[in-house]
């Protein structure tokens, strides 16, 4: 199965997302680590996505989609991944369903974790305590949160059109999120 999880930076997309490729055994395809990846490696794109991500902003659409389509070309990935803060707007979203299609693939369900800028704020401070991220700023958090916010409305609407959207409180524990997105996926499994 292929699963969609989004929610704003800082909802615990990673943090939920590493939970079920244990569980379910898939393979997570956060486009936040492509990205960094490519930053680490000091590759000409990795400059450029750098510099598009200290400013607060997010990368092109065709930078994202050229980096999800390296994974959904490969079988060993076929019909097994979580997209981790993948699609974050129309464009892509669409863009996602056409590779799917290209590929003989589909999403079996999305997940929004829904949170607050103030839980946001507060988890930020505490992740970039933790593991020292080039984004983690309060100033770029919110900047970032403004940016999922006014983008992500259309992507709702049109996983609802398709009845794969479900809503889970990201603002509750750990364990509580994980169970309950585990009942989700198990629920569609059969």
């Amino acid at each position: 199965m292929n699963i969609v999880i989004f929610g704003p930076p800082g909802a615990g997309k990673g943090t939920q997302s590493n939970i079920i490729v244990e569980k379910f055994n898939l393979h997570q395809l956060s486009t936040g680590e492509l990205l960094r990846k490519e930053i680490q490696n000091k590759t000409k794109l990795g400059e450029e996505i750098s510099s598009i991500i200290k400013g607060g902003n997010l990368v092109s659409d065709k930078i994202a989609g050229d980096l999800i389509e390296k994974y959904l070309s490969n079988k060993i990935y076929k019909n097994r991944l979580i997209f981790d803060g993948y699609p974050r707007n129309l464009i892509q979203a669409k863009n996602l369903d056409l590779l799917l299609k290209k590929y003989d693939q589909k999403i079996d369900i999305v997940l929004k974790l829904t949170v607050s800028l103030e839980t946001i704020k507060k988890r930020i401070l505490e992740r970039k305590n933790l593991e020292n991220r080039v984004d983690d700023d309060e100033q770029i958090a919110i900047k970032r949160f403004t940016n999922y916010e006014n983008n992500i409305k259309p992507v709702i609407d049109f996983y609802k059109q398709s009845n794969l959207l479900k809503v889970v409180d990201g603002e509750a524990s750990i364990s509580k999120i994980s169970g309950e997105i585990s009942d989700l996926i198990e629920s569609i499994k059969g």
